[in-house]
């Protein structure tokens, strides 16, 4: 999902910091996913999904009918991850924009003004300049979501405990260390999450540094 959430948060955040009428309300607007409490997001999505009931299936099958029948999309292992993948890019893709969004206000306007007096295009001022003056604030971005996609747990068992192939390794932990009480193995599964959030952020830090350097 983090990739997802980028992708779609570096292109909401190159649009709000464009000027347009209205740009102020999109700004708030687009914070109204995130600013919903998890748990409420994550039941209100479960609801949408029922394969009965749901407005998912509605949709898909009434309004765009591209499904012949409606899917338990959250009660089948082969959709149910990437059922809950939507719903996390949905919610946290708004956090991801804001702090793309806060780099980008901080890149001169004088830099796009030059380059485009030297004839650049559009894809290279993206390119050659946003990007590369964009890399600190896209770091920061990736760990901060990094750190939450692994240790992901109330949207996960909320809307399917877990099942249906969308274990994670907090829910893991957290059906081991107090549901089954073996207390070894859930701090081992949580020493486990600590090691691998440590890679990512040594790996991402490096990584900065070393295009800084060069």
């Amino acid at each position: 999902s983090v990739f997802f959430e980028l992708v779609l948060g570096l292109g909401i955040a190159i649009v709000v910091n464009s000027k347009f009428p209205g740009r102020g309300v999109m700004r708030t607007a687009m914070l109204v996913p995130w600013a919903i409490p998890t748990a409420i997001s994550s039941q209100m999505w479960k609801w949408m999904y029922h394969d009965v009931f749901g407005v998912v299936n509605d949709f898909f099958t009434r309004i765009v009918p591209i499904l012949p029948q409606k899917i338990a999309w959250i009660a089948n292992a082969q959709t149910a991850l990437w059922a809950l993948v939507a719903v996390d890019v949905w919610k946290t893709t708004p956090f991801m924009a804001l702090l793309l969004l806060a780099g980008l206000q901080l890149i001169p306007g004088d830099v796009y003004e030059a380059s485009a007096v030297d004839g650049a295009t559009g894809w290279r001022q993206f390119t050659r300049i946003t990007l590369p003056m964009l890399r600190p604030a896209i770091v920061v971005a990736l760990i901060f979501r990094t750190l939450d996609a692994l240790r992901v747990f109330d949207l996960v068992w909320i809307m399917t405990g877990g099942a249906f192939a969308t274990e994670t390794m907090a829910s893991m932990n957290q059906r081991n260390l107090i549901q089954f009480q073996q207390l070894g193995y859930g701090s081992t599964i949580s020493v486990a999450i600590f090691a691998v959030i440590a890679v990512f952020v040594v790996l991402y830090v490096t990584l900065i540094m070393e295009r800084e350097d060069a």
